[in-house]
This record gives C-alpha cells, structure tokens and sequence, in this order.
C-alpha cells in the first residue's frame, strides 16, 4: 500500500467515525453550548486536524504537511466569515437557540458532500485547462475587494434558489414550533421553517465554496489535500458558530483580514505561472494577516 494509499485508508475511518461520534453523543444535547464548551470544541477540532497533518507530515513529507495546513488555515480563515452568514440566517428564520445546534448538523453533512463536488470538479478543470487557474485568481481578487468595501452583508432568503426550487415542489408550512424538518399537515407532508433555514444554509456554505476552495487550488493541486483540509475545517464549523455567536462584537477586523487573504491567494494564483510563492511564504502571510486581524479586533473591542 502506498503513503497515500495509507492516508485515505486513515481518512475514511476516522471522519465516519467522528461523525458517528458527532451523532450519538454531541446530537444529545439539546441546549446551546456555553461560551468555554464552545472555546474547548474548536480547540479539540483543531488538534484533531493538526493529529491528521502529523501523519501527513510522517507518510507524504514536509511539503505535503505545509501544503495541508496553508489549505486548513485558508478554510477556517473563510470560514470565520460564514459564521457571520450563519449567525443572520438564524436570526432571519428565528430559530430557537436549543434547535440550532441540530440544524447546522445537517447543514455540515451537507456541506461535505457539497464541497467534495466542487473540489473534485476544480481539481479537474485545472489538470484539463491549465488557464483557469488565472481565472480562479481573478475571482479570489474580485471578492477580496468586494468584502472590504461592502458595508454589511444582506440576507435575503426569499430570494434563494434553493429554496424558491423547493417551494415549487414541496409545501411549506409557516410556523411549527417542534425540531423536525417536515410536519403533517391534515393528509400531507409539508416542509417547516426548520428545513427552510437547512437549504439556506446549505445553500450559503456552496456559495461560500465557490471562493473559499480555488484559495485552496492555489496552495495545492492535489486532490488528498484540498479534501481533506476542507472536510477537517467544514468537521469544526458548529462548534466555531457557536464561538464566534458569543464573541461576534469583538472582530470588527476581521472582514478586513478575510479579504486581504483572498486578494493575496487570486494574486498568487494569478502570477503562477512565471513566479512561485513558497508555502512557507504563504503560510506565514495568511496565519500573520488572520492573527493580525483578530488582534486588532479585539483591541479595538477594548477601547471601545
């Protein structure tokens, strides 16, 4: 068997087993984690992460390890940034702080097969028609300058896609006051508010995608890492809503950093092809601009 070989084998044991984890033990609370559980989840995510990268590092090498954890840093620095999204999407819907934590279960299995999509699909464009990489750059550019010059984010899920598609098909009932997905409504099965929020969701994670994995593309070409780095960030998600949900008014900055991330990686995409920035180099910039970021967030959040 193979370094690689060894490693999917590692893989596709331990994320089934955490999501049966995540099932049978973390499904049974009803009840929001408190701000110190949350910190102790996003901490034990992201051990669990780098326990990964240490076998990446001992069977495929250094590079492979440093492209890894440029890629896992890139998708927790983006996915700060959904968390916000998130945060909104439930307020829209006014979902009950004890079914949230349900919710953004679904979402994230959701999520995971969504992006395995999306990376398999980019990964497949790049190796076909090299020139896409400048247009994957482009892209990361244009939305790093979006997000800093937006003044705030607007959530309008009337509009969404999804959901307009599903109302079409399936019939939603306005209110319901349980935890489920779908209700009976006299002789039929009608979709609740619940369940709307879900496709939201869902649907706001593929968009967020659509940024977050060319980042990725520019670290590393290789399918191994650019899915397995994305699967590990998408793993620790709710346990990170639920922090930044109690910590939101301290990263003012934040946005700021997310975006110069973004510029950076569409700008190294972008000159690829007659000069290469090192992981080392990129790793250093994107955990420096994040840190920096959340620093001055928090000293801002200080004086005020």
């Amino acid at each position: 068997m193979t370094p690689q070989a060894t490693m999917w084998l590692i893989f596709n044991t331990a994320v089934p087993a955490i999501l049966l984890f995540d099932v049978l033990v973390l499904q049974k609370e009803s009840k929001p984690p408190a701000l110190k559980e949350s910190a102790g989840w996003v901490i034990f995510w992201v051990a669990l992460a780098m326990l990964f990268n240490l076998c990446v590092y001992s069977l495929l090498g250094r590079q492979k390890a440093m492209e890894f954890l440029t890629a896992y840093l890139i998708e927790e620095s983006l996915s700060l940034d959904n968390m916000f999204v998130f945060i909104m999407i439930f307020e829209y819907f006014a979902v009950p702080q004890a079914h949230r934590r349900r919710i953004l279960h679904w979402g994230i299995l959701m999520a995971i097969v969504l992006r395995l999509f999306f990376i398999f699909a980019g990964v497949a464009l790049l190796e076909k028609f090299h020139w896409m990489i400048y247009v994957f750059g482009a892209v990361l550019v244009l939305t790093g300058v979006r997000m800093a010059v937006e003044q705030e984010q607007k959530i309008e899920p009337e509009k969404n896609i999804l959901l307009r598609l599903f109302k079409k098909v399936i019939p939603f009932v306005d209110r319901h006051d349980g935890p489920e997905f779908f209700a009976r409504t006299g002789d039929r099965l009608a979709a609740t508010p619940y369940f709307a929020t879900l496709l939201v969701i869902a649907f706001s994670d593929l968009v967020f995608a659509i940024d977050s994995i060319p980042a990725v593309l520019a670290i590393s070409g290789d399918f191994f890492i650019v899915a397995t780095s994305n699967v590990f960030a998408v793993l620790g998600l709710r346990a990170l809503f639920f922090l930044i949900a109690g910590l939101v008014g301290m990263f003012r900055y934040l946005r700021f950093g997310i975006a110069f991330i973004l510029v950076f990686v569409g700008v190294k995409m972008m000159i690829a092809g007659f000069y290469k920035i090192s992981i080392g180099a990129s790793l250093g910039v994107v955990a420096g601009i994040l840190l920096l970021s959340i620093i001055a967030s928090v000293i801002a959040g200080w004086k005020k």
